[in-house]
């Protein structure tokens, strides 16, 4: 399994195959990741009617074919490598200076309102300098960030456009495996391509990186999908969009019969948050887990050899406080089916702190249900003033006075008690050091500080620059796990 799992490549869908060998870890952008200030309609078109399943030889797949490609983009990233005497980069590697180059990738993206926002994913549009898109008509426009989140590699875009083609939301959920499905993109360049598949698994983990905070909880089909389709629509019988292509399965980099999607439902979910709260709100349970196999249950001493068994409940969590126990067994959520610790991410992945979820577990062999008010990564329901700044860093103020002549600059937060061993003990950070910006954001005050590392929480990590005590001036990678 683990063999198979290694052979998982993000399909350059999007470009990725091209951008990878060039983008090393850090770039600098001028892409604008903060919500505009123009009024937007946070509704998001969604068609949770069931859907109607047919054989293949009764379904008519020119009527959705026709009524997706014109919902479906292709995306132009057109980005920057950063030269190896990029500051980031020497400070922790080294490097000489070897040149930038200009870097064109491409991609897919699916309209789903008529207004001109535009769905995607985050690596099509990673590190770009420009975002152009071109319809289905050929009609070409900018594009501007909207907002992305890392963990489910979503991003929203906007063009300026109204009377759009649009592609309706449908209930990922309600997929069953076998169903039909269409995918719709722009592999290898190739416009307006469409293929046809089944749904091959639903909540399917394929490691796809080390990153503890990715979510991973795909649809996986068997429709053809190859570098360039990333971003692109999957689709169910009614024309809904039920997934963004997302990854592929090879030994090559080209499709050879598996390929992953989003669900619909995370997706949603990820862009409703981005236009309401200009970042995306994770919910939490609150447990440390195992997920249950035949070898598990003999471990715990436990008949089911599906689920997810809660090992610890944690303080201040959603679990605890609802009165769900250690050897808990999780066996569905809102009644639908908990098999493996993917099933519950993805349930949790459509979720924001505050919702009531209906929770059924497996205790001392009895079934009980539980509702469980479901938390943020803080044990709340709502963000405090200074919860990921404490968090992740610690005590912090704005730069004294004294401090600023010395070292001569205008901003910058000081920290006053440093809580993260991480910076303590990997970068050898302390107190009375300076953070002079955040991903190239200046930073003044701590609520600028709790701002931009709220915004970036979804981020494998997040890049500080600091300048010590001893005035030597750096930059470190806060991860947020």
């Amino acid at each position: 399994m683990k063999n198979f799992l290694s052979l998982v490549l993000v399909s350059a869908l999007g470009g990725a195959l091209t951008l990878g060998t060039y983008l090393m870890f850090f770039n600098k952008t001028n892409v604008d990741f903060e919500v505009q200030n123009n009024e937007v309609s946070n509704a998001i078109p969604t068609n949770y009617m069931p859907t109607n399943l047919a054989a293949a030889e009764k379904t008519d797949f020119t009527v959705i074919a026709d009524k997706t490609v014109h919902a479906v983009v292709h995306v132009k990233n057109v980005s920057v490598a950063p030269s190896n005497n990029n500051s980031l980069y020497q400070f922790l590697y080294g490097g000489t200076n070897t040149g930038a180059q200009r870097i064109v990738g491409t991609g897919s993206g699916v309209i789903i309102s008529q207004d001109g926002y535009i769905i995607t994913n985050n690596h099509v549009i990673k590190g770009a300098k420009k975002l152009e898109i071109t319809l289905n008509n050929k009609e070409t426009y900018q594009a501007e960030v909207v907002g992305i989140d890392e963990s489910t590699d979503i991003a929203l875009l906007k063009i300026n456009k109204d009377n759009l083609p649009y592609l309706p939301f449908g209930n990922s959920d309600n997929l069953q495996v076998g169903e039909w499905v269409l995918a719709v993109g722009n592999p290898f360049n190739l416009t307006s391509t469409v293929t046809a598949g089944i749904v091959s698994a639903k909540a399917r983990d394929i490691n796809i990186s080390n990153n503890n905070s990715r979510i991973e909880s795909f649809i996986q089909t068997d429709a053809a999908v190859n570098p360039g389709n990333s971003g692109g629509a999957l689709v169910n019988v009614r024309g809904e969009l039920i997934g963004i292509n997302t990854a592929i399965s090879s030994q090559t980099g080209s499709y050879i019969g598996y390929s992953f999607a989003v669900p619909s439902n995370i997706a949603k979910k990820v862009i409703e948050d981005i236009l309401e709260f200009g970042n995306v709100q994770r919910a939490y349970l609150g447990i440390n887990y195992e997920e249950l196999n035949s070898a598990k249950a003999d471990d715990f001493g436990v008949s089911s050899t599906e689920g997810v068994i809660i090992t610890r409940v944690i303080d201040q969590g959603a679990a605890k406080e609802a009165g769900l126990l250690a050897n808990d067994i999780i066996t569905k959520m809102d009644n639908i089916k908990i098999a493996k610790f993917s099933d519950l991410q993805g349930f949790l992945g459509s979720k924001r702190p505050g919702d009531i979820v209906k929770i059924s577990v497996l205790r001392n062999e009895d079934v009980k249900t539980i509702s469980v008010q479901l938390k943020n990564q803080f044990g709340k329901f709502k963000y405090g003033s200074t919860d990921f700044s404490n968090y992740f860093i610690g005590e912090l103020k704005p730069i004294p006075n004294k401090d600023a002549k010395r070292f001569g600059v205008d901003y910058g937060v000081k920290i006053v008690v440093l809580k993260s061993e991480v910076l303590k003990q990997t970068y050898g950070i302390k107190n009375g050091d300076i953070i002079l910006d955040i991903e190239d954001q200046k930073v003044k005050t701590v609520a600028e500080v709790e701002m931009l590392l709220k915004k970036y929480q979804n981020k494998e990590y997040v890049v500080l620059q600091i300048i010590t005590q001893n005035g030597r001036l750096g930059y470190v990678r806060l991860r947020n796990n």
